[in-house]
């Protein structure tokens, strides 16, 4: 099935958030985590603590803040994707985790893009 621009635009901003985090010294352990209750876009690691990111990428201004898109039943979604991670993985129960939501503006003229976070959202 063929790609929407949305998703093209999604893919994209994804791609621009790892590369994103990989200069800020983040390692990327996961991409596009998926199970049917939910899905994680990247998965990260840095100092210890891992890091879920959702990304929502816009491709210009919409007059709204594209984080405002993480409604409370994605966010109950990406908390049971986030809890199946951890178990699925092994991962240890000292080992500290948080949510942040990174918002992508891609301008496709110049080919730049601006990088806004949210970090440690509230489950």
């Amino acid at each position: 099935m063929p790609q929407t621009q949305k998703q093209k635009i999604g893919q994209i901003g994804e791609g621009v958030a790892c590369k994103f985090l990989v200069k800020q010294e983040y390692e990327i352990l996961d991409r596009n985590y998926r199970k049917k209750w939910g899905e994680i876009d990247i998965v990260s690691k840095k100092a210890q603590k891992i890091h879920f990111i959702e990304v929502k990428a816009v491709s210009h201004e919409t007059g709204y803040l594209p984080e405002e898109n993480v409604h409370s039943w994605k966010l109950k979604r990406l908390g049971r994707a986030i809890q199946t991670y951890l178990l699925e993985n092994k991962v240890s129960d000292e080992t500290e985790w948080q949510l942040d939501v990174m918002a992508v503006f891609l301008d496709f003229k110049t080919r730049k893009a601006k990088i806004r976070i949210t970090e440690n959202v509230i489950l």
